[in-house]
């Protein structure tokens, strides 16, 4: 189940979107996921605190035709559980730049290669308090 779950979005090559939330002073871990559809996933990042096997590392990864590709770790761990975070993902043709609190960067392919994705969910023990695309 997706905590909150977007459709019909606008994310195109050139554009960034930047999320602000707040960790739960509990989180395991969250995940924000961007693509055409829940089934095909092109950046799914999962900060977490203590889940699957890892503590204090942010995956990444891609969901396409509904399987898992291979994961990618890199960038820092800035997450605190209860304080504030920001994540923003700058969308260029080729990859994803995400840029966390920190100011680490994850270079994440664009695996599935289109120029707009319209899906975005977000889950996890974290609560939003804003998204902008611009």
């Amino acid at each position: 189940m997706k905590d909150m779950m977007v459709k019909n979005m606008s994310f195109k090559v050139g554009q960034t979107l930047t999320l602000v939330g707040v960790a739960k002073p509990d989180a395991t871990n969250f995940a924000l996921n961007i693509g055409s559809s829940d089934q095909d996933i092109v950046m799914h990042i999962n900060p977490r605190f203590n889940a699957h096997g890892d503590e204090n590392a942010v995956v990444c990864n891609s969901y396409i035709g509904g399987q898992w590709c291979e994961e990618l770790r890199e960038g820092g761990f800035p997450f605190q559980l209860g304080q504030e975070f920001k994540i923003t993902i700058e969308f260029t043709p080729q990859e994803f730049l995400v840029t966390l609190s920190d100011g680490s960067n994850i270079h994440f392919p664009n695996r599935i290669g289109a120029e707009k994705y319209s899906f975005m969910s977000f889950e996890g023990e974290a609560r939003i308090r804003s998204i902008e695309i611009k």
